[in-house]
């Protein structure tokens, strides 16, 4: 807009630049008495304050007939002219009184801001609320009157609302006026443009309210909500407080640490309050805007009085502690600090710190409440870790008290295991030698957690030790221990453990090596089929038929064993349901990598395991996760001995004198006497009661095993026989003079063995 029309015109200060005729005399003063003095000593309107500042500090606005309106300049500069108003253009005493009242009454701060960002009037309760005199706003750049945290941003929000005409509606922004400085205060701001009747932007006005209690109670919910959503979604100790200081960094504090006594984070009971100033106190949480944690950071010790959180665990009450100017404890400029102590009952588990520094408001009493609520939150969960870190450290030793130290090493098969404790779930592996000179192994997994998964693995471990002594084929035994793990559910089932109602399942793999055939016969329940490669690099995996899990077999089920012959130095991976990973049952990328692994005849087996695991990469570390490797060997032909024995009486001299002179061959002449005993009485009982075809064979092992085969099924009986009694004690004899004894049956028919100890001076084979 020209500046021709124009009565006088003014800067942004309010000082005459120009001043025409009929401004001369309208106001009966001269151009040279006018101009550079302020317009407002000038004009007759200036009876008051209130009537100077509506005329010269609103864009738009009109006064006493006048109007103010923004103008270019010719040498480009913006300054304001003043106008006389038409009649229509006063005639509005409503809209009069509401600019008067929005200017001196509303508690709403109002101002209006020129293009150049000028301020040119603010009302009385934006200077209240800014804590500065109305009158030293005026004339100045908004980044310069007010001290906002954010000047960039706040610059931008107003020029955007110039630029696009749009205003900007309930933004909050931070500043700290001059009679509060040692903390922030939020504003909810709105910004509207002022524009001509020609649609020229003009300036803006907004409206700021202060809301810094609104905004700080919003935001203490804010965060118990973000703890409820985020704090102790997991049982580890470690998790959840670094999960606490997450939230409650930058949100609510600078820094934040939450240290536990020793005991709790070993699962023990927390101590009493009075806490013993030995106890060391340890970090297990920290955040902080300013560092990260430091791996180097010691623990805080002993506890040292009277620091703050010594003071804390004594007397269980928290501390509020402000500085002025002095720094609190943390860190550097940190202003104030909360130290409230972490309590359930009647134990004490540590403490929760937070710190705040220079820039933000002081902790204060609402703060203090909000730490106490926190604190009483957190000290559930981290309780709740501590009763599982507890039980799952009682679960985890149990289980290694239940689990083979180590697998028995025999010649013919060489294993190498690994073994990933875990919370869920109660794996188990075990090589068990049999008669005969074979071995089985087994690897498996309860479900559920705990000590009860762990004690339920330690039975059905116990009874597939009990179910391999009977020299069980791998079908049938799956089946009885289906029935004992059923048995075992339904037991447990009736008590009340206070856990979910998950039912006792578990996966197995059961199988036999016969080393002296160079066989294996493996049967699955619920369990992922073995790996399996074959020196050459074949690495094809035999057929096994699935069975359902123990415990879930209906009667119907059929649990079926697959038999096959193995290469010398074949290798056989047998491992739970968790060692691979879920997405790889449908890809077998993995599996395939892994089966590779096993195919390299030149590394060791241990090398071989680490190997494998390292390519499986086991998913999941609160699970259980075993891997079972055996390589088969055969038995040498020299340590086995066999012949038939022909279905007649005087064939049992023969057995006798034959196994003489090889036990005199094998160099184990201490033992011929028993051994001559045993082969007299199994052979007489075969060629009593048995059917031929009859064959007697000798082991040298670990042990001397004796065994005699027949086609007849019938089982033997150990009779306690009588002092009168003519016969019924060949068995006896054979179980005294023998470590072990025991019969199996085959398709075929039935075996009957005897072990007996080799003597000291004799190195026994390992087998």
């Amino acid at each position: 807009m020209a500046s021709d029309d124009a009565l006088l015109v003014v800067d942004v200060s309010g000082t005459v630049l120009e001043w025409t005729q009929e401004a001369e005399t309208a106001f009966g003063r001269a151009a040279s008495e006018a101009v550079g003095r302020p317009a407002w000593e000038l004009l007759p309107a200036a009876a008051g304050p209130d009537t100077e500042n509506l005329w010269s500090r609103t864009g738009g606005a009109e006064a006493e007939g006048l109007l103010l309106r923004q103008l270019v300049r010719p040498d480009g500069s913006r300054a304001w002219g003043v106008y006389r108003a038409a009649s229509g253009e006063v005639d509005d005493p409503l809209g009069k009184a509401l600019l008067r009242a929005l200017f001196t009454m509303s508690p709403i701060g109002m101002q209006v801001v020129d293009p150049d960002l000028r301020i040119l009037r603010v009302n009385t309760a934006a200077g209240g609320i800014r804590g500065v005199p109305a009158d030293r706003l005026v004339g100045r750049r908004l980044d310069e009157a007010f001290r906002v945290t954010s000047p960039e941003a706040t610059t931008a929000m107003v020029r955007g609302v110039l630029d696009t005409g749009e205003p900007a509606i309930g933004r909050i922004v931070g500043a700290t006026p001059p009679t509060d400085q040692d903390r922030e205060h939020l504003y909810e701001v709105s910004v509207f443009p002022l524009l001509d009747p020609d649609g020229q932007a003009l300036g803006v006005a907004s409206a700021v309210v202060d809301v810094t209690e609104r905004e700080q109670a919003l935001s203490r919910t804010r965060i118990i909500n973000a703890v409820r959503e985020h704090v102790g979604r997991t049982l580890e100790m470690d998790t959840t407080c670094m999960d606490l200081v997450r939230v409650l960094v930058p949100a609510f504090a600078d820094e934040a640490e939450v240290h536990l006594l020793d005991p709790v984070i070993r699962g023990d009971e927390p101590p009493s309050a009075p806490v013993p100033p030995d106890v060391p106190l340890r970090r297990m949480g920290f955040a902080s805007v300013e560092r990260p944690p430091s791996a180097e950071d010691p623990d805080l010790g002993p506890l040292r009085f009277p620091a703050a959180w010594s003071q804390s665990l004594t007397d269980l009450q928290p501390h509020l502690i402000v500085h002025r100017p002095a720094p609190a404890p943390g860190p550097p400029r940190a202003h104030s600090a909360i130290i409230t102590p972490l309590t359930l009952r009647d134990g004490v588990l540590g403490t929760l710190s937070l710190h705040r520094s220079t820039g933000r408001a002081v902790f204060e009493q609402k703060d203090l409440d909000l730490a106490l609520d926190l604190a009483a939150r957190i000290a559930l969960h981290i309780d709740n870790a501590r009763r599982y870190t507890r039980e799952h450290t009682i679960a985890l030793t149990l289980q290694r008290h239940l689990l083979p130290q180590s697998p028995p090493v025999r010649a013919a098969l060489v294993t190498a295991h690994f073994h990933r404790p875990g919370a869920v779930g109660g794996g188990w592996f075990d090589v068990i030698p049999l008669s005969g000179a074979r071995v089985a192994f087994t690897v498996g997994r309860v479900s559920g957690e705990g000590i009860q998964a762990t004690t339920a693995m330690g039975q059905i471990r116990t009874a597939i030790h009990t179910l391999s002594s009977l020299d069980l084929e791998c079908d049938e035994l799956l089946a009885r221990l289906n029935d004992t793990v059923a048995r075992l559910a339904a037991e447990r089932s009736a008590l009340d453990l206070g856990h979910t109602d998950e039912e006792l399942t578990a996966g197995c793999v059961y199988g036999i090596y016969d080393p002296l055939s160079l066989s294996c016969t493996i049967a699955l329940a619920g369990n992922p089929p073995p790996l399996f490669a074959r020196p050459g690099g074949a690495t094809a995996v035999p057929e096994f038929p699935q069975a359902p899990s123990l415990g879930t077999a209906t009667d119907g089920a059929v649990f079926a064993s697959t038999r096959f012959d193995l290469d010398e130095g074949s290798v056989i991976g047998l491992h739970t349901d968790t060692f691979l990973p879920p997405q790889d049952r449908r890809t077998g990328a993995r599996t395939e990598e892994v089966q590779q692994v096993l195919a390299d005849t030149g590394r060791s087996l241990d090398a071989m395991c680490e190997e494998a695991v390292r390519k499986a990469a086991p998913e999941g570390h609160g699970t259980d996760a075993i891997l079972l490797l055996v390589r088969a060997h055969a038995l040498e032909a020299d340590r086995v001995a066999e012949r038939d024995l022909p279905a007649d009486p005087s064939a049992v001299a023969t057995a006798r004198a034959w196994a003489r002179r090889q036990l005199a061959d094998w160099g184990l002449d201490e033992l011929t006497f028993g051994t001559e005993l045993i082969v007299s009485e199994l052979a007489t009982n075969a060629i009593r009661y048995g059917k031929p075809p009859l064959e007697l064979r000798l082991i040298n092992g670990p042990t001397l095993t004796c065994e005699v085969r027949d086609s007849s099924l019938v089982a033997p009986h150990l009779r306690q026989a009588q002092t009168t009694d003519e016969g019924g004690r060949g068995l006896f004899i054979c179980a005294e003079l023998a470590q072990r004894w025991g019969a199996r049956f085959t398709s075929e028919g039935k075996t009957i063995w005897t072990e007996q100890e080799m003597p000291p001076s004799t190195p026994s084979a390992q087998v």
